[in-house]
């Protein structure tokens, strides 16, 4: 799976990277997974189709009636169509210079930023319809006007995102700025009970996969796929305990491309079928 660098592949090739940059992203096919090595942080503004984004230790899903703000680093995105026969979303890139410039201006005095997540979700409003209409009016603006145009247009949302979300975008807005990376092992352990490959878990490490193996072992004295596959089981075990959902329904959530796989692997671990398992 390449690695998309982005926005640099929205960019003329010869152009420096800018500090504020709008580009409209559309298609008319699922992407089910992609590696996205994002450079600035980002404002997706889904306009039509669903998204699901992983980082580090997290992930999140959003549909059309929501938008995201993504912090830079390293993401897979799934990016799907609905019932149109489009995928659309318009993306405002901005640089931590214009970030720390607004912050410095708006806000009086730093707030120490808390245990920070990579993303904020924004619930689409008639504001962000309307502010999403004034970019696309603004596009058409000449090259020589757009630069001021855009800073007083992300000025404006940023204020009022502020004012809709209080402190807590606030708080969000310093995080972006904040040194600091997520340890490996809060990495690796959030993804536990995803159905991610350990490829995609290293490549949200910032890691080959060769790396990922030998710094895997160092930490936790097993091989990766092992360790992964125990505690994937362990988990699936338990959920099949609860009595709710059969193996046929949870065998995908646990990494596992059919549900022959998934039994064998099952019963070697346990002794007995998934379809034994009972509450």
């Amino acid at each position: 799976m390449p690695i998309e660098n982005i926005p640099e592949i929205y960019l003329p090739k010869s152009a420096e990277k800018p500090d504020l940059f709008v580009h409209d992203f559309k298609m008319t096919s699922d992407v089910v997974k992609s590696k996205v090595n994002l450079s600035m942080n980002m404002f997706s503004f889904l306009q039509i189709g669903k998204k699901q984004v992983h980082f580090a230790g997290t992930s999140v899903a959003v549909n059309k009636d929501q938008s995201l703000l993504l912090k830079k680093g390293n993401w897979l995105w799934t990016e799907l169509l609905e019932t149109e026969a489009i995928y659309y979303c318009k993306l405002l890139f901005f640089s931590e210079k214009i970030l720390k410039e607004f912050l410095e201006k708006h806000t009086d005095h730093a707030v120490m930023a808390k245990e920070d997540s990579p993303y904020f979700i924004i619930r689409n409003d008639s504001y962000i319809t309307s502010y999403l209409n004034s970019l696309n009016t603004i596009g058409n603006a000449p090259a020589m006007f757009m630069e001021n145009l855009l800073s007083v247009k992300f000025e404006e949302l940023m204020l009022y995102l502020i004012q809709k979300y209080g402190q807590k975008f606030e708080h969000y807005l310093q995080s972006l700025i904040a040194d600091g990376s997520s340890p490996f092992k809060k990495i690796v352990e959030s993804k536990i009970h995803s159905n991610l490959r350990l490829e995609e878990i290293a490549f949200l490490c910032h890691m080959s996969l060769s790396t990922f193996k030998r710094h895997f072992i160092r930490e936790y004295n097993v091989s990766p796929g092992k360790w992964l596959q125990d505690k994937r089981l362990q988990k699936a075990k338990e959920t099949l305990e609860e009595g709710v959902l059969k193996p046929s329904e949870i065998y995908l959530d646990f990494g596992y491309n059919n549900l022959s796989n998934f039994s064998i692997a099952f019963k070697n671990k346990f002794g007995f079928s998934p379809s034994e398992t009972s509450s």
